[in-house]
């Protein structure tokens, strides 16, 4: 089991966290949380193209070094385009996800964005519900974007968040 998943004896706080620039040498743990999150994750090819055309991508990490979560987000005229946002299973429900969207938000507002723009399976009722949260609304579906199962097709509901 990769070193991201040792047990841990309590769920650090979102204040002990720490962002950082995701690198190359980060990808192997990336890739641990990306493919046990998502049933059809993202390649490591994918995040190279990522990182190699300069998107905003970042990490977050635990004291000890433990990769909690990450995002990437391309940033185009006035728009802010999320990625791909994940933390880490066992982080699920503490904050995690909002700490990272409030990063999001606060690089986009430094960056002159108007909104912030994202798809999202809608199958993926946990993270719906954190977005609705958030303050996301509905705009409109991409049919078939995402794959799925036996060689189907998801559509994606597109959601923003006006800053």
């Amino acid at each position: 089991m990769n070193a991201v998943y040792k047990a841990v004896a309590e769920s650090p706080s979102p204040e002990s966290l720490r962002f950082a620039p995701m690198r190359v040498e980060d990808l192997s743990d990336v890739l641990a949380i990306e493919n046990d999150v998502y049933p059809h994750p993202w390649t490591r090819g994918n995040f190279l193209d990522s990182l190699y055309s300069g998107y905003e991508s970042w990490t977050l990490r635990e004291p000890s070094g433990l990769l909690a979560g990450y995002f990437l987000v391309m940033l185009a005229v006035d728009e802010a385009h999320l990625l791909n946002i994940s933390v880490r299973r066992d982080l699920h429900g503490h904050g995690v996800g909002r700490l990272q969207l409030d990063r999001v938000v606060a690089l986009s507002r430094e960056r002159a964005m108007a909104s912030v723009l994202l798809e999202v399976r809608p199958s993926n009722q946990r993270a719906l519900e954190v977005y609705r949260r958030y303050g996301f609304s509905e705009i409109g579906r991409r049919k078939g974007y995402y794959p799925a199962a036996n060689g189907m097709r998801e559509d994606a509901i597109v959601m923003r968040f006006h800053l």
